[in-house]
């Protein structure tokens, strides 16, 4: 039911997307963190309790505390990454949703709501396009029935006193503009 189009630029919502990764990325890495600890210590204790192998656990402590570090700082890097792709895919609909309804606003009529495939909140493209569709529907009937009016009042206006054809006039008017808005938004 999508349209399939892909879309280039990543982060499309700055503070959402990189606020959401960064806070993510910091609590993961922060709780994942305790393991290396837990190891650096475990090979502390063994350096103690093993005097004679003191130097190549420490040896080995040193390699360790770069490699873990390194790992840390890659799992990080990771961990962004993969953010940044999932608030794509939740930052996107909301993007595309907001530019919508802006050129709605606007009186620009795009057709229906189309989200990427593999994005997030899908039905709720398919609820938009729904209510647009019931509104549509509501000013086609509007629109016959204020064109009727409009008919009438104009043949009305023919048998009424002058002073009253200026009202009527104004109406006519009025009428003939919300048709003409109603018949923009319908497309």
């Amino acid at each position: 039911m999508s349209k399939p189009y892909k879309r280039s630029i990543f982060i499309v919502d700055t503070k959402f997307q990189l606020k959401f990764s960064i806070l993510m990325s910091l609590v993961i890495i922060i709780f994942s963190s305790f393991y290396p600890l837990v190891i650096y210590q475990a090979l502390s204790a063994i350096g103690d309790k093993f005097p004679q192998s003191k130097v190549s656990v420490d040896d080995m402590k040193t390699s360790l505390q770069m490699l873990l570090i390194l790992w840390q700082l890659i799992f990080g890097l990771v961990i962004f990454i993969v953010c940044i792709i999932f608030t794509h895919k939740v930052a996107g609909p909301l993007y595309k949703l907001k530019k919508y309804l802006s050129n709605l606003r606007n009186g620009y009529n795009d057709g229906k709501l189309y989200f990427r495939n593999g994005d997030y909140f899908q039905d709720v493209a398919d609820e938009v396009n729904s209510t647009i569709e019931v509104y549509q529907d509501h000013f086609k009937e509007d629109t016959v029935y204020i064109s009727e009016a409009s008919a009438y009042l104009k043949n009305l206006r023919q048998t009424v006193p002058d002073d009253k054809k200026v009202v009527i006039n104004e109406i006519v008017k009025r009428l003939e503009m919300i048709e003409e808005r109603f018949e923009e938004f319908i497309g």
